[in-house]
């Protein structure tokens, strides 16, 4: 080898040990969001095979914004065979206004618990009034 080649291939080999020794700054690449659907896809035609047809869809809306019963007081026949009638007014007799059942039996029983609490209440007082004489001589 001649020194001027081996001098050549000395700086090449020096150079490329500096470029390994200094490497390029790291510079993030600008953050990009994750979206899990984006490469999902059906072939097209599964895809048309559930697509609903207009027709089905039209009628689905026409359904939806028909109207239930009377619009207006002069009845449609259209409406008046595809509502069906129930017979009679529609009310009925008012319930008369009463307690529930059972509780006749509920004012019994309080009424035995206000007896007895009356009857504990005298005792307690007559109680008082004796302690209160006693000390009192």
């Amino acid at each position: 080898m001649t020194p001027e080649n081996e001098l050549a291939a000395l700086k090449a080999r020096v150079a490329e040990l500096e470029a390994k020794a200094n490497p390029k700054p790291f510079t993030p690449e600008p953050y990009q969001r994750f979206d899990p659907t984006a490469n999902i896809s059906m072939p097209r035609s599964t895809m048309l095979e559930m697509a609903i047809p207009d027709h089905v869809m039209r009628g689905i809306v026409r359904d939806n914004r028909a109207p239930v019963g009377y619009a207006g007081v002069i009845p449609d026949r259209r409406l008046s065979q595809q509502v069906r009638r129930v017979p009679g007014t529609g009310w009925r007799d008012a319930t008369p206004l009463s307690n529930p059942p059972g509780v006749a039996l509920v004012d019994k029983l309080m009424d035995a618990a206000d007896r007895a609490d009356r009857h504990e209440l005298i005792k307690r007082e007559e109680a008082r009034r004796r302690a209160e004489l006693v000390r009192k001589r």
